[in-house]
């Protein structure tokens, strides 16, 4: 099967494209997946760049996010038949084969059902960002009806989705990005105010916006520095929840106004073989995909590449200047 494959850490230019022998064959409940898409995140230009999670793992295929059919199922499976449909975030991290690949094998359990309006393409944008946007604004953020949340990044792949999550909720959204563009488009996925931050102190404009009160809840998808300057505009006893590191900067606000300080990896689950955990991830993707089917949530595709151009896709991610989700076509 053609695969992409990393064999050190690098630049895009170390991803090779290769024949490797086909994945399989099936366990007793394990399903063999053809692969027809794959979703590219930043966290698969950090292995990259960094190493994967695991001693010894290389060479290494990426990819958490996949789509693709049942082409064979193990004996005791009885969740899936060959012919259907189905995505996942599996794999990718360095133990198990990641998606960047035409085959893989699974747990049945580790996958749901596509939801029938989309394709192989939009599937494999989802997984991983409806699952960490999920997990930042619901599990960790406690995100009310009626509350305000500030989305920073909110054109980007998880802020995009987390900006209609938030609106399921009935929550009041502000987002910051640092283009008209993406402005635009962030209205359209319902952000009730947008903040270009290129032009306007976001700290401020937040603070005018709710009366000097602050987002009840501010999500963080960028960094330290402003992790750290959204603390000037979280509500006293609100929430602050964040994918990234922090640093000491701004925690003595923090503390002043008795916030709750929140970190989501959606990776750990599938690091250490936490299954309750992974099973709530994949109740989130049915979830989802009930709202996908009835009109009321997107995945954002902006750009699908080849396979062959995998290298391509993640010097793209890295650039910063992407719109939602890049896919791979597998053919």
């Amino acid at each position: 099967m053609k695969a992409i494959v990393m064999t050190r850490p690098g630049g895009p230019e170390i991803l090779d494209l290769v024949e490797l022998p086909e994945s399989g064959p099936c366990g007793p409940t394990q399903i063999k997946v053809r692969l027809h898409a794959a979703g590219v995140n930043p966290i698969d230009t950090k292995l990259r760049a960094k190493g994967v999670f695991f001693p010894d793992a290389l060479p290494a295929v990426l990819g958490c996010d996949g789509a693709g059919e049942v082409v064979e199922i193990g004996g005791a499976v009885d969740r899936f038949q060959a012919g259907d449909r189905v995505w996942f975030c599996h794999g990718g991290l360095g133990a198990d084969q990641g998606n960047y690949a035409q085959y893989t094998v699974i747990e049945q359990c580790w996958a749901a059902a596509i939801p029938a309006s989309l394709s192989y393409e939009q599937a494999a944008a989802g997984p991983l960002v409806l699952i960490t946007a999920w997990g930042a604004l619901y599990d960790r953020g406690r995100l009310q009806p009626g509350q305000t949340v500030l989305i920073h990044a909110g054109a980007g792949g998880v802020g995009h989705v987390a900006i209609q999550l938030a609106k399921l909720r009935g929550a009041r959204v502000i987002a910051t990005s640092g283009s008209a563009d993406k402005l635009d488009l962030m209205r359209l996925w319902g952000a009730d105010e947008v903040i270009n931050y290129r032009q306007q102190d976001f700290v401020a404009e937040v603070n005018r916006l709710t009366g000097g009160r602050g987002a009840d809840l501010s999500f963080d998808t960028v960094g330290p520095e402003i992790f750290a300057r959204s603390i000037e505009c979280t509500a006293h006893f609100g929430d602050i929840v964040t994918l990234l590191g922090i640093n000491e900067s701004g925690l003595q606000e923090a503390r002043l106004r008795n916030l709750r300080i929140g970190f989501e990896l959606m990776l750990p689950p599938m690091l250490r073989q936490l299954d309750e955990a992974r099973a709530h991830h994949v109740e989130i993707l049915e979830r989802c995909g009930e709202w996908i089917e009835s009109g009321q949530l997107k995945v954002h595709v902006g750009k699908v590449l080849p396979l062959e151009q995998a290298s391509a896709a993640h010097g793209l991610i890295e650039s910063g200047r992407t719109v939602g989700k890049i896919v791979l076509a597998i053919s």
